[in-house]
């Protein structure tokens, strides 16, 4: 029988360019699901919304076609969703999971396009280094609204006072102010990564 995937592979549409979309490592995966649950129990216990994972193409009004790691979807806005061809609009939240093969396109043309776009929250996690970067929109342009960071207990001995004052490991999202996500729940396999 042959693989699925050969007959139809997945690309996305970056800067008017068709590119494959590789498949994601099995730690990313497992990031990426500890965000999904999280993020989906809240939205279904508050029927807030709908949260999709990266088998699904999200079609910006640019043109471009991403197949974003997680996006969050509010329910004012669930009129962009076609249940049966993806989500063809702006989304609330977009979540993308560095990789090597991704890096350089998540934290540049991607983070822009959703910017372009409209995006009001973007999230770049980097699993290697166990760090979330916030952008939030404001004015049509993105900021840094907050880094968050999971150190290990060696790596925490070695903060001065001020740094572990400074340091943030809970993310309050924007699209929902009153969910919060631990780091220490979304990246507890870090064992089996390093």
């Amino acid at each position: 029988m042959m693989n699925e995937a050969l007959l139809y592979p997945s690309y996305e549409i970056i800067g008017g360019e068709k590119i494959l979309a590789p498949s994601a490592s099995s730690y990313h995966n497992n990031v990426m699901g500890g965000f999904y649950i999280d993020i989906s129990n809240y939205v279904r216990k508050n029927h807030c919304g709908e949260v999709f994972t990266d088998n699904v193409d999200l079609y910006l009004p640019d043109g471009s076609k991403y197949k974003p790691d997680l996006i969050v979807v509010k329910s004012e806005n669930e009129n962009i969703i076609d249940w049966r061809g993806g989500i063809h609009g702006v989304p609330d939240m977009v979540v993308e999971i560095l990789s090597k093969s991704t890096r350089r396109k998540d934290l540049t043309i991607k983070k822009d396009t959703y910017e372009l776009n409209g995006v009001k929250e973007y999230w770049i996690v980097d699993p290697l280094m166990e760090v979330v970067d916030v952008y939030l929109l404001r004015d049509g342009k993105y900021y840094l609204d907050g880094e968050y960071i999971l150190y290990n207990d060696d790596e925490w001995e070695t903060l001065s006072d001020e740094q572990k004052a400074e340091t943030r490991s809970e993310i309050t999202l924007a699209t929902f102010p009153d969910l919060t996500i631990k780091l220490s729940d979304i990246f507890y396999n870090r064992k089996n990564w390093r």
